[in-house]
């Protein structure tokens, strides 16, 4: 048998953009569910938060503001429903349209949240100088 020499990989997945921005999600994550309690997913909190910043808005309005497709903001706002978080209510505009809220419980777990959402926050981008969070931040916002 004769055993080939393996010429240099053209291809290190370690060092494609995908690949590494899986891991730095998968840190991301850890440290979300550690530091947020609540038994919030990252999507459910995006929800939560959004509503919070611009108030009602119909289901598939918050997806796109979450960057959620249908089938997944319909799963969020259907477990945050559930737990009394968001209610729906027809939308005074247009009655074929239902309108997702906060509900009173929902809007004072979002405020008690906020401070740990900052430090989950804080605590992914600690690697990174002040500078260079600005400017990863502003990276990540011209890959979109």
């Amino acid at each position: 048998m004769v055993k080939r020499r393996r010429s240099k990989p053209s291809y290190l997945l370690d060092s494609q953009v995908g690949f590494v921005l899986r891991q730095v999600l998968q840190r991301h994550a850890t440290i979300f569910v550690a530091q947020m309690g609540e038994d919030l997913t990252m999507t459910q909190w995006a929800a939560l938060s959004k509503l919070y910043e611009v108030g009602p808005c119909s289901q598939n309005l918050l997806g796109r503001y979450t960057a959620m497709d249908a089938a997944t903001i319909k799963g969020v706002v259907d477990r945050l429903m559930k737990r009394d978080l968001v209610e729906t209510s027809p939308d005074p505009e247009d009655g074929r349209r239902l309108l997702v809220a906060l509900t009173p419980t929902g809007a004072a777990l979002t405020e008690r949240s906020i401070p740990l959402a900052h430090d989950i926050t804080r605590e992914t981008l600690s690697p990174l100088t002040k500078d260079e969070r600005a400017e990863f931040l502003a990276l990540l916002e011209r890959l979109k």
